[in-house]
């Protein structure tokens, strides 16, 4: 589609003046999620603006990103020119000088109209070091027409026992429709960033103020008993390899009655020309335990940094302005409509009537943003921020050796016991080496 002029003109503003970035190559790391395949194909308006820049992608799956990203700032490798990374990363790298700030992206660039719980999670000692390309909450999507025929209303606000029922009640294997869709593959930021939001809403923590870890606690083997019978009866086959690109093919197939997952998926699953059940999708809370107020939240942002020691700052810097800019936004609803813009990141878009109108999604996305609580995730006081995710930066290591277990759990190769008690003795051992108990 031919962009307007007027609007070739707006994200031209954005572009950094740069005569001294002729020849100059960019090697960007990206996740390979919808919303980052659509930015490289738009970027050919960036090079266009820009014609000494040219852009090389790496494009990997999350697991796999996290990994090579982590090993390439962490030994100054170089690889990378501009990074991908999760709102996880950001402070505990810049705090360790590994992140370049980004506190002059440009006159155009308007920093302050990012959502300030989004702006909150990638500042460290009041400078800007990573610039969102989306942000995300986690929301319950469902298939109206399975409620209607199974004679359920979804809640406004609803519990976990209330799901649980409902998933086994729409679950039909004759036609090949499962209750529910929920991660199950391993991984602190796959099967990890759920079962943590829901151990949250049931009352558990991952650790107590002493650091010690508390998988040995009732909470925690009634969330992991509950994640694991439920995918047992409403689940479909092969669950716990599935992350959030398999559920949400499932999903967009007709073949999950609900699915928890990112905010952003909404924009997906409601695209007619992406989704076989685009038109009977419905959106609630992620559910909460029963007599907890607290919902099974996350808050996560994909966001664009600059690695420490980058040779190409001015290069880097003119392509993250473009592709975090309100005129990105902008590009997108030109060419794919509004409902299909990045989310999450900046407050104009929550208030513009164009998208509240194009986006049935976007009210329950706010909410849900909102409603997280990094700096509090869970009931009982806990040391740590995070959400889905505990930030210090052995979660990585301890976060994916957890989340093998469970999804072993979930596999039926070992029981939710073994499973719980393998997942102490780790954390134990590896909190211990860290300094963290004594």
């Amino acid at each position: 589609m031919k962009l307007s002029r007027l609007l070739l003109g707006t994200c031209a503003a954005v572009a950094l003046t740069a005569p001294a970035l002729a020849d100059t190559t960019l090697t960007i790391a990206t996740v390979n999620n919808g919303d980052m395949i659509r930015m490289q194909k738009l970027s050919g308006d960036f090079e266009a603006k820009n014609p000494g820049i040219a852009l090389e992608w790496v494009t990997m799956e999350e697991n796999t990103l996290r990994q090579k990203v982590t090993t390439d700032i962490a030994t100054k490798g170089g690889q990378y020119d501009v990074m991908t990374i999760g709102n996880y990363e950001v402070r505990i790298w810049a705090k360790q000088g590994w992140l370049l700030p980004l506190d002059d992206l440009g006159d155009d660039y308007d920093a302050d109209d990012i959502m300030p719980a989004i702006r909150q999670g990638l500042t460290y000692e009041g400078t800007l070091y990573a610039a969102p390309f989306y942000g995300e909450s986690s929301m319950l999507m469902y298939r109206t027409d399975l409620f209607e025929k199974a004679g359920l209303t979804m809640p406004d606000d609803p519990t976990w026992s209330f799901i649980g029922e409902a998933a086994r009640k729409i679950t039909d294997t004759n036609d090949g429709v499962y209750g529910i869709c929920l991660r199950g593959k391993a991984g602190w930021g796959e099967n990890m960033a759920f079962i943590t939001t829901l151990a949250n809403s049931m009352g558990a923590r991952w650790f107590d103020m002493d650091w010690h870890p508390q998988f040995d606690q009732p909470e925690w083997k009634a969330a992991l008993q509950y994640y694991v019978d439920l995918m047992e009866d409403a689940g479909p086959p092969g669950a716990s390899t599935n992350g959030f690109n398999e559920n949400l093919a499932l999903f967009q197939s007709g073949k999950c009655g609900m699915w928890i997952d990112a905010t952003v998926a909404a924009s997906f699953v409601t695209n007619p020309a992406e989704s076989k059940v685009a038109e009977d999708v419905g959106f609630a809370l992620t559910p909460h335990g029963e007599g907890i107020d607290k919902h099974g939240s996350w808050l996560w942002t994909w966001n664009l940094g600059i690695p420490a020691g980058s040779e190409k700052v001015d290069a880097a810097k003119a392509f993250i302005a473009w592709a975090t800019s309100k005129a990105y936004t902008e590009m997108v609803a030109e060419k794919d409509g509004w409902a299909n813009v990045p989310p999450g990141t900046r407050t104009s878009l929550y208030e513009n009537p164009k998208y509240q109108e194009a986006a049935a999604f976007a009210d329950v996305t706010l909410k849900a943003i909102n409603a997280a609580d990094p700096e509090n995730p869970a009931v009982e006081p806990v040391p740590y921020v995070g959400g889905q995710w505990v930030g210090i930066p052995e979660f990585q290591g301890i976060g994916t050796a957890v989340g093998q277990q469970f999804s072993a759990a979930l596999a039926g190769n070992i029981t939710v016991d073994q499973a719980l008690q393998n997942a102490q003795r780790f954390t134990e051992r590896e909190m211990t080496k860290g300094g963290y108990i004594q």
